[in-house]
């Protein structure tokens, strides 16, 4: 082992004269440990949210929508055209709307979504989230009442279930000497789902694509939905398809639906990882303090090496291994102690959250490799960083004078 490492480590080790020196260098590498490890879990607790909040939208929408002014009237020719976009793995029309669902007495504003049965599940999570019933009972309502599929959330504060009944109010109706007046329409709920995002679950029921085109009007599908093998190619893949079918199909992919989100989301994150990143900085501070001081005190045994004929250049490496070993070592432990925190609330789901204002019930926790790679480069770039300046105050030391006076 060189001896510059011997006699860092020496320092660090021993008990000194000075113990507050010793203090000083214990709290440094505490500050280090702590601001990695806040760091660690809140980036995880980013990462977490960010991607929770990404996978329940996608789960509930397309990855792009496809729309043509004056309405897709032959959808059937225009999904199969679609599917033939490279990298396009389903395909499937839908019609959007708003209605008023009662039953008992009570009243919920809901979107209504038409859909066909079988292709449905090809682009949403919607086959894979139901937790009564199935996507194909749509097209078996009995009792000659049309068949609706609502979210758990909305059966519940409807106080409706499998086989009851509720009514829907749209604005058409029927034409009448007062006017159009609204026509109540009854259904049966042939089903139920939960696809884990609040919005959904509470406000959204799913018919079949001719029932949703009588009840609002319309004579074709709004949109078709298009699902792909990767969704961060969505943007390139709804610029193929503008390419393939022509100018007069207009694209909408799901980055440019949620923008405003995740930059909220991303901006919240930069913050946070500044505001912590700072713990760190004051950590650095410590080190330099605890340097100076340890300088102060050794600058007799300094005097000594050097009249033994140590160079400025060991000296210098002595005691940025002392502040590299103080770095490290905090770093290692806030680590260590940031990934094992950050899973066991992930694990456990520590921490919740009212669903009605985060979308979600609890909080994630996600820790990515290179997330952690960085924060344990960048605390050891920056301790590294702080050991240079006392280590060059103490290679410029003069040994007679540090003879002298020590």
């Amino acid at each position: 082992m060189p001896y510059e490492v011997q006699i860092a480590l020496r320092y660090l080790l021993i008990r000194r004269r000075q113990a507050f020196v010793s203090v000083i260098s214990f709290v440094s590498a505490l500050g280090v440990a702590v601001g990695v490890m806040a760091l660690i879990v809140a980036l995880a607790l980013m990462t977490g949210l960010q991607g929770e909040l990404r996978d329940r939208l996608l789960g509930s929408q397309a990855h792009i929508y496809v729309t043509k002014p004056g309405g897709i009237v032959d959808y059937a020719a225009d999904v199969e055209q679609l599917r033939g976009v490279p990298r396009v793995v389903g395909a499937a029309p839908m019609v959007l709307g708003k209605a008023l669902a009662s039953s008992g007495g009570l009243n919920e504003f809901i979107t209504v979504k038409g859909v066909d049965p079988v292709l449905e599940p090809g682009v949403t999570d919607l086959g894979a989230a139901m937790r009564r019933g199935a996507v194909a009972d749509l097209e078996t309502g009995d009792e000659g009442l049309r068949g609706i599929i609502i979210g758990d959330t909305l059966s519940q504060r409807l106080g409706v279930f499998v086989g009851d009944t509720l009514t829907l109010l749209t604005p058409q109706g029927t034409l009448s000497p007062m006017g159009m007046l609204p026509r109540p329409v009854p259904f049966r709920v042939v089903g139920t789902f939960s696809l884990g995002l609040f919005e959904v679950d509470s406000s959204w029921g799913f018919v079949t694509l001719p029932v949703a085109e009588r009840l609002f009007g319309r004579t074709e599908p709004e949109f078709i939905q298009l699902k792909v093998d990767d969704l961060w190619a969505a943007p390139e893949v709804a610029q193929a398809v503008t390419s393939r079918l022509g100018l007069l199909y207009v694209t909408q992919d799901w980055t440019e639906m949620n923008r405003s989100l995740f930059s909220a989301l991303w901006m919240e994150r930069l913050a946070l990882g500044i505001a912590i990143g700072l713990i760190m900085i004051v950590a650095a501070l410590q080190i330099i303090a605890s340097l100076i001081l340890l300088v102060m005190e050794k600058s007799p045994d300094i005097g000594i090496l050097k009249t033994m004929g140590a160079s400025s250049r060991s000296i210098t490496l002595i005691f940025m291994l002392q502040g590299l070993i103080i770095g490290i070592a905090g770093t290692v432990v806030g680590a260590t102690g940031g990934v094992a925190l950050a899973t066991v609330l992930d694990r456990y789901r520590l921490i919740r959250v009212p669903m009605d204002v985060y979308q979600i019930e609890h909080v994630p926790f996600v820790v990515e490799p290179l997330s952690l790679a960085l924060v344990v480069t960048i605390a050891i770039g920056v301790c590294f960083l702080a050991t240079i300046y006392p280590s060059r105050q103490a290679s410029r030391l003069d040994p007679v004078e540090a003879l002298r006076y020590g």
